[in-house]
């Protein structure tokens, strides 16, 4: 991965270069699945954690659970839980725009005073779509989505997965990538385009290593 490929992937279509990755442990939770789905997302949530050298904790001090994973059939279900408009700011015309725009899915953040991602509420309305996905590749998918403040164009040309035997995997450029990130010799949020360059220095010094 080329030093602009990775401007590209935190710079918004405003032309804002902005990244951001988790600036504390990570208590997730996750609403509307069954035990054995639960299982998969905790499974691939681990995975990413372990590839990022990060970690995850049962409780977050400040919010309960900072990472909140909604799996349901309607968006308007979500002006039914309660508190949520608490959570998300401006709920009512958010569910008004994704209904109109017929999205299957929608990443929300919070940020601490250093910029850093302090929480993050991942919405997934199981259309036809999602719903053929398999849910291994479905959870892998939205917590490598999660773990870091992407541009709003990352991924919609080409999947951060990639299939491996009968297995999907994370793309070995993009786990490099994330990887990179959480090196704690690299600050946990950035605006300046440059970041792009440390990013890919420190990719080719884990590449390194791993030779």
């Amino acid at each position: 991965m080329e030093p602009q490929e990775i401007e590209a992937l935190f710079t918004r279509t405003d032309g804002q270069f902005v990244f951001a990755r988790w600036g504390r442990p990570i208590a997730p939770v996750v609403f509307g699945v069954e035990e054995a789905s639960l299982q998969v997302v905790k499974g691939a949530l681990e995975a990413v954690t372990a590839l990022a050298g990060h970690k995850m904790a049962e409780t977050d001090m400040e919010l309960g659970s900072n990472l909140m994973v909604f799996f349901f059939s309607e968006w308007a279900e979500l002006l039914e839980v309660p508190g949520m408009d608490r959570l998300v700011p401006d709920l009512g015309p958010l569910v008004d725009r994704l209904q109109g725009v017929d999205a299957n899915q929608y990443r929300f953040f919070r940020f601490d005073e250093a910029g850093a991602i302090k929480a993050c509420f991942v919405f997934l309305r199981m259309d036809q779509h999602l719903a053929a996905v398999p849910a291994q590749t479905l959870a892998l998918s939205q917590i490598v989505q999660s773990y870091l403040l992407w541009s709003d164009e990352a991924f919609k040309d080409r999947s951060p997965l990639a299939v491996a035997g009968e297995n999907t995997i994370l793309r070995p450029d993009v786990a490099g990538l994330i990887r990179a990130a959480y090196d704690p010799v690299l600050p946990p949020a950035a605006t300046d385009a440059s970041h792009a360059l440390r990013l890919y220095a420190r990719m080719q010094a884990g590449a390194g290593d791993v030779q």
